[in-house]
């Protein structure tokens, strides 16, 4: 058997063009363009280059983007105001902070302080609760759990029903996966650092996901025959390469499906942050025409 390979980067392509972009164009022609707004603190390479990606796929779309630049001994009262004023501005509909932050910047109230409507990294506690209780369409999901999701939709994977075993207990990852496939109805195992035996779990994966960021850390061995396997780890060996959680040769030999390190999740998780742009966007201007109807109604 060989994996048929889930491209993560035609997807996100497809779904930017054939989806987001048509949504913008019909936002602008309503007086509204969808903008965000990224604050990078510090000089972190990576989170640099990340930041570009997000700034690519906002202008291939249509959305303004905005980077602001700071110190990494920026003090966190300038990045909380800085954030209450993005809260108040109609022109920014999304707003992220770039993470990791430095250790003298309390994450979790720079979290809380973004406004729910406008927090497209779904970080926030409201966001988070929100995968738990059913939600009333406000809600923004986590990036790449969003794009875990869509991956498998879009390549036709039954999710209902099925036995899903995520490797990687996360806040950004793990937890919301798990819960977002439990509203799908699937049957979740969440594995992490403590587990013992962790092929007992794997091997009963018809859907296994893992985000723990450890190379190779899953074998052919521990893997059933036609499982679908999504890769979410991305880590860089002493020789420069770029590989995943997965050991994608022999693994692929044993799965359905596969997703490649890099192009396979990654590109999913900078598209599913323009489209939780564009939907605070549209929820912005529902918003708006239901404020007007009332005042017009009250009148």
């Amino acid at each position: 058997m060989t994996a048929k390979l889930i491209e993560g980067k035609k997807i996100a392509a497809e779904i930017r063009s054939a989806e987001l972009k048509p949504r913008v164009n019909k936002l602008v022609a309503s007086g509204v363009r969808p903008g965000l707004t990224v604050l990078l603190i510090g000089d972190n390479a990576a989170s640099k280059v990340y930041v570009g990606q997000k700034a690519k796929a906002c202008d291939e779309v249509g959305v303004r983007s905005e980077v602001l630049q700071y110190p990494a001994d920026v003090e966190e009262a300038v990045i909380l105001k800085k954030l209450k004023d993005l809260n108040a501005d109609p022109e920014v509909h999304g707003i992220i902070v770039q993470l990791p932050v430095p250790d003298h910047i309390n994450m979790r109230k720079i979290l809380g302080t973004i406004d729910p409507h406008k927090d497209v990294d779904g970080f926030h506690l409201y966001n988070v609760g929100g995968l738990i209780i059913e939600d009333t369409g406000d809600v923004f999901p986590p990036c790449t759990p969003y794009g875990v999701q869509r991956l498998l939709e879009v390549s036709g994977v039954p999710i209902e029903g099925q036995n899903v075993v995520v490797v990687g207990a996360s806040n950004i990852v793990g937890k919301p996966l798990g819960l977002m496939l439990l509203r799908k109805e699937a049957t979740v195992s969440v594995c992490h650092v403590k587990t013992r035996d962790l092929a007992q779990f794997t091997i009963l994966a018809d859907i296994l996901v893992v985000a723990a960021g450890v190379p190779n850390l899953i074998l052919p061995q521990m893997v059933k025959a036609g499982a679908v396997v999504i890769d979410v780890g991305i880590n860089r060996l002493d020789d420069g390469r770029l590989v995943g959680d997965v050991d994608f040769e022999g693994v692929s030999r044993k799965a359905s499906y596969i997703t490649p390190v890099p192009g396979g999740v990654g590109p999913m998780t900078v598209t599913m942050l323009i489209a939780n742009t564009v939907r605070a966007a549209e929820l912005g201007l529902s918003r708006q025409v239901s404020g007007m109807e009332g005042a017009a109604a009250a009148t």
